[in-house]
């Protein structure tokens, strides 16, 4: 009996091996129609054209992608009509997290990416304040996925003039910059029901000799079955690929919850905010292992939402509180670490070689006050960037290369020379780990912490150095003026000096407090 991986090289082969195969058939050989039982790449049946009611072909190919899955192309065509029609679904099966493809288009060879777009994908343009709901399954490329967006919103456009001229403004300014990247589409040439005259083939997009604006592409699919075409390697500067986990919300519109069933999670969280209620209002220490519920409102849109605190004792440095904000209403989420002990005479700076991937996978808290650097790419991370994050090696580089990407790359016409599209290269070759690099973590409040995987005992690529503050960096964080020992003088003396004295009780107060 063959294997698994055989039999799906059979029923999926790869679309450059489909390409090739085609290629090699003659053209009167391709338009016979087969069934379903012959051995060929693409299949044939009769399928009823829903435009004019007769009989059309609708052709199907398994097939696979390099890096990506299996997947099934549906195209549809009526000889009758001329209607046509194409889609893709996924093979597969939902993968456990969903996927964002963010893809920056700077030249007009990016346009040739090929992209795969699911039925439950969301695609967003930012620089044309554009997003596109889940609807069908596509595999085109950047340029043809463009050129239906022109030809979806152009198709009402007339009407809109009329009736609304505020939303004809609006998408003739999408439809604008969209006809500069692909030039203009000729209706006649796109018209569906001219089926008679001979097919045009439009002037590629990547053959227009015209300036063309960027544009960052961005693939969001909680099923995580689309994909965005990265050029050469995943190191590509201009490609990015984040996973994340699936709201409730999402897994109920996927049909992997029911509507009725509340996780165990939703039940505990209920509980611990009932037992925070009946907590006495009188000052408390936050037990470690306790999740405190505090109401809020969500920054982002204004809904009221919930903000968990935790108390986390780590290993072999001390206690943090970790706060985690979660909007249910858009979707927000956010999530901060605090030091939750004294703040240490002495800061800190760590030092790690990094030399394989196995360290990605260290434990890394950079509080607000840690700066962050890699020498051999000179990144310099100031303090208080990203602000305090509990994550790992891995995942601290990705935030730092997602927030460059869509802070540098965004209103910005770059080139593949450019020096930061340079620095960008390099830094996801850091992330990979395909050279030896330097990470230095240095937190002149000594609260920032890198996991010791030989703990308790010295890690041979690790250096903590404790070093004494300086008055600036003192002066910075509020240090000088600090001072909560025998302040009550003070006061007096501030009081003499511009006339006002506390009054008798409050300095009785004063004098029985201490």
């Amino acid at each position: 009996m063959p294997s698994s991986s055989v039999t799906n090289a059979e029923l999926f082969p790869t679309i450059g091996s489909v390409a090739n195969q085609t290629q090699e058939i003659p053209v009167e050989a391709q338009t016979v129609k087969v069934t379903l039982d012959d051995e060929k790449p693409v299949q044939e049946i009769e399928s009823l054209c829903m435009r004019c009611r007769e009989q059309g072909v609708t052709r199907l190919l398994l097939t696979s992608i390099p890096y990506f899955r299996e997947i099934i192309v549906m195209s549809f065509r009526c000889e009758h009509c001329g209607f046509s029609n194409n889609e893709v679904q996924s093979a597969g099966s939902i993968r456990p997290e969903g996927a964002i493809y963010t893809v920056h288009v700077l030249a007009r060879e990016d346009l040739d990416r090929q992209i795969v777009k699911s039925n439950s994908c969301t695609v967003i343009i930012p620089e044309f304040e554009l997003t596109i709901p889940p609807g069908r399954g596509q595999l085109t490329t950047i340029e043809g996925f463009i050129r239906d967006i022109v030809i979806d919103l152009s198709a009402d456009q007339p009407l809109r003039r009329v009736q609304s001229p505020d939303a004809y403004e609006k998408i003739q300014k999408i439809l604008d910059r969209c006809k500069a990247i692909v030039g203009d589409v000729d209706e006649e040439e796109n018209a569906e029901d001219d089926a008679t005259g001979p097919l045009k083939t439009p002037k590629r997009a990547s053959e227009i000799d015209a300036p063309m604006p960027p544009f960052t592409l961005r693939l969001d699919d909680p099923t995580g079955n689309s994909f965005a075409e990265f050029v050469g390697s995943m190191a590509d500067p201009k490609w990015n690929l984040r996973t994340y986990h699936r709201t409730r919300q999402q897994n109920i519109e996927l049909g992997l919850v029911a509507q009725d069933d509340v996780p165990s999670e939703v039940v505990q969280q209920k509980e611990t905010a009932k037992r925070v209620e009946e907590i006495p209002h009188e000052p408390a220490a936050i037990e470690p292992d306790e999740i405190f519920t505090f109401p809020g409102t969500c920054s982002s849109c204004g809904h009221p939402s919930n903000t968990l605190i935790r108390k986390v004792n780590i290993p072999h440095f001390k206690d943090v509180l970790i706060m985690s904000t979660n909007c249910d209403k858009c979707g927000y989420r956010d999530n901060e670490v605090k030091s939750g002990s004294a703040i240490s005479a002495q800061g800190k700076r760590i030092t790690l070689k990094v030399e394989d991937r196995e360290d990605l996978s260290r434990d890394i808290l950079k509080s607000e006050s840690g700066g962050l650097s890699i020498p051999e790419i000179q990144l310099v991370l100031q303090a208080g960037t990203l602000g305090g994050r509990f994550t790992t090696l891995e995942g601290i580089l990705d935030q730092i290369y997602e927030e460059l990407c869509d802070k540098v790359f965004a209103g910005d016409s770059r080139d593949a020379n450019d020096t930061f599209v340079q620095f960008l290269a390099k830094l996801k070759a850091i992330k990979s780990v395909e050279q030896p690099f330097t990470l230095i973590l240095d937190d002149p409040l000594a609260n920032s912490y890198l996991q010791n995987l030989y703990a308790p005992d010295p890690d041979p690529n690790m250096t903590i150095e404790a070093y004494d503050r300086t008055w600036e960096q003192n002066e910075e964080l509020g240090l000088n003026d600090m001072k909560v020992e025998g302040y009550e003088a003070d006061a007096q003396e501030h009081g003499s000096e511009t006339g006002i004295t506390p009054k008798p009780e409050a300095q009785a107060s004063s004098d029985k407090s201490s």
